[in-house]
């Protein structure tokens, strides 16, 4: 170690290790790919050793580098403060959230719209997925997942509870006679995902307890669900959320089913002591609380 780390280099690392990758780093901090492995490689000099390692997901922090983002956050926090006490805006830069497509549609998408209007300096890149929590958050600074992660390094926290239930069209249901059982589903066409591209167990597990159905309309999209639902292809396993408020569906067995389910938000563990950060998560409670308040009964929130 020949010399002190530079505070440019410890802050473009520190985007690194937030995006994941030097390109989406690059764009955040207005300078191009090879500025930022210029500085990188500075800082590694610097400290002796690697702060990052490659992996399938991107770009991750090693042990060192975990020292390194210390001080990056330290100046990042005086920098922020200063911002503030000149009356600058500490909420901006880049924020990447991945998320189930229902929970994106129906509240990021509204909380990430009160949220830029307030913090105009702050882009928002959303990326809707139904996936297994990542052990590797590379690329994204906020996760939200189905069912309890089991993480480790990182920051995770509870959002909502919801239910997957069934429903289907008043007219499919005169047409094909209302199952009076679960058992009576087997005459029924079940519309729900693809099972052999479905990545999340608790999504797996909500429909084994259901019997066998004929051949149906499946997808890896939760909106093709409601529409095959709402153009009355079958039964549809939807969550209440979405289902309760579309005037097309009605319940179906709804004393007799319900796979009740719980969203969670995950960060990186340096990820809440981001400002952006830390301010989507609190726009994301604030908009369940919005849509709870609005609903009534049905959607728990998660504290």
């Amino acid at each position: 170690m020949g010399h002190e780390p530079q505070p440019e280099a410890l802050t473009t690392f520190l985007a690194v290790a937030r995006l994941g990758r030097y390109t989406a780093a690059a764009e955040v901090l207005g300078v191009n790919h090879s500025t930022v492995s210029r500085r990188i490689a500075a800082l590694e000099d610097a400290m002796g050793g690697r702060v990052l390692v490659r992996t399938g997901a991107g770009w991750e922090v090693t042990d060192l580098g975990r020292r390194a983002v210390a001080a990056a956050e330290a100046i990042e926090a005086s920098l922020r403060a200063l911002g503030e006490d000149t009356g600058g805006d500490p909420v901006q830069g880049m924020v990447r959230i991945a998320a189930p497509e229902a929970f994106t549609s129906a509240f990021l998408v509204p909380a990430m719209t009160v949220l830029q209007a307030e913090h105009p300096a702050l882009a928002v890149e959303l990326l809707a997925a139904t996936q297994r929590v990542r052990q590797n958050r590379s690329g994204v600074d906020l996760e939200v997942v189905v069912g309890r992660p089991q993480v480790h390094r990182a920051f995770a926290t509870p959002v909502c509870d919801y239910s997957l239930r069934l429903y289907a069209t008043a007219d499919y249901l005169t047409r094909r006679g209302a199952p009076a059982s679960l058992d009576e589903l087997s005459r029924h066409p079940v519309i729900y995902y693809v099972e052999s591209s479905l990545q999340v167990d608790e999504l797996d597990r909500a429909v084994q307890t259901l019997p066998a159905s004929p051949p149906s309309i499946r997808s890896t999209s939760v909106f093709a669900h409601v529409e095959a639902t709402a153009a009355g292809a079958g039964i549809g396993v939807l969550p209440d959320f979405l289902a309760d408020h579309d005037p097309r569906l009605v319940p179906v067995l709804a004393d007799d089913f319900a796979h009740p389910l719980e969203y969670w938000a995950v960060a990186r563990d340096e990820g809440p002591r981001n400002a952006a950060v830390a301010a989507t998560l609190e726009a994301v409670h604030a908009q369940v609380r919005r849509a709870r308040a609005a609903a009534g009964a049905g959607l728990e929130i998660r504290r």
